[in-house]
């Protein structure tokens, strides 16, 4: 791997020193391997646009084949225009194809239901790192699926909690850093983001966010890997974010507002969430959001791979997390319910 990937490199053999706790379980232990190799072979600077990317942490509303050669549905939206007489179904079709149907059924949710308080979602949108292969524009505004996700979370959030004091988020699997971009991309949030990653997402998350923050607003791990403790309160004097790689969780020193993770934590194993919740309890956040599939991921086999030993239930959080309370969940609205009725469920947790 060449020299622009040398803080890769050293996450990688960073990682081989760690407790069991914060390295990639089996599905990440098999997307691990295929996202170093599709690294080794493109630039990251195409990230969002990559097959192993999309299939794992950059998810599209529409269908990797079809984005990966839509000219092979050509022909069925052709045969489909000349057996329809309002041409306006043919358009629908493409639209269907293309995610944009579904993309706009969210981005209506979102806008109907957000309230005028922080964090602030009225004016965000999505930046063009990484050159993704889908994003949709509404009002002018890019959206991709990971950032809807996030907005309607936290959309959902707003609509069940005072969040009017919440100053410091954190989370731990955020992908390539969307919670990120959202909150630090309206300057009235005034939030200040954590986020904690095996590698290799987290390197792409700190390319991602220093590119769209800058370099010398977002502290990554090659500022952080030598300190004994890491401050809070001290880098939010002097950065917007830290980017961490998952080990450094135990150096964390100071108290969160928030933590929130998103699918992440349904692709681990529960020995390795128990620990990661035990770290959040000790940083004290007044509420918690989740998300995570109500009837547990599937199980890893030898014809699947990208699969878990054990399933993580929703209902699992309120063993993991003893100090809190559920106070709503939703999959109908702000979640998800897939073609195969899983639930993809949001979580709101209080500190009783």
């Amino acid at each position: 791997m060449n020299t622009k990937y040398d803080l890769l490199n050293l996450m990688l053999e960073d990682m081989k020193k760690q407790d069991s706790l914060y390295k990639p379980t089996s599905f990440w232990e098999y997307g691990s391997k295929l996202l170093i190799d599709e690294i080794e072979q493109y630039d990251i600077k195409d990230f969002r646009s990559l097959t192993v990317t999309r299939n794992f942490f950059v998810p599209g509303y529409s269908a990797v084949e079809y984005l990966e050669k839509s000219e092979k549905y050509d022909p069925t939206i052709e045969q489909f225009d000349r057996i329809v007489q309002d041409k306006r179904f043919v358009t629908r079709l493409q639209r269907v194809f293309n995610g944009n149907s579904s993309a706009f059924a969210d981005f209506r949710v979102l806008k109907s239901s957000n309230i005028d308080k922080k964090p602030y979602l009225d004016k965000i949108s999505e930046s063009t790192v990484g050159n993704p292969i889908e994003q949709h524009t509404f009002e002018n505004r890019n959206f991709s699926r990971s950032f809807l996700n996030y907005a309607l979370g936290l959309s959902f959030l707003k609509k069940t909690i005072d969040t009017s004091d919440i100053n410091t988020v954190m989370e731990i699997g955020g992908g390539f850093g969307t919670l990120g971009e959202i909150l630090l991309g309206e300057n009235k949030n005034n939030i200040f983001y954590i986020n904690a990653d095996i590698p290799p997402v987290v390197f792409h998350s700190s390319y991602y966010l220093q590119e769209v923050f800058g370099k010398e607003n977002i502290a990554c791990y090659d500022t952080t890997k030598d300190l004994e403790t890491i401050d809070i309160d001290k880098f939010k004097q002097t950065h917007m974010a830290l980017n961490l790689c998952s080990w450094q969780i135990e150096k964390l020193q100071g108290q969160i507002d928030l933590f929130v993770n998103f699918i992440s934590f349904q692709e681990m194993e529960p020995d390795v969430v128990q620990n990661y919740c035990n770290h959040i309890d000790r940083l004290n956040p007044k509420y918690i959001l989740l998300r995570n599939i109500l009837e547990g991921k599937r199980k890893q086999s030898e014809d699947f791979q990208a699969g878990v030993k054990e399933p993580i239930l929703g209902n699992d959080y309120d063993k993991f997390l003893p100090n809190y309370e559920l106070i709503d969940t939703d999959s109908v609205v702000y979640g998800f319910i897939t073609e195969d009725n899983f639930h993809s469920q949001l979580r709101v947790y209080k500190r009783k």
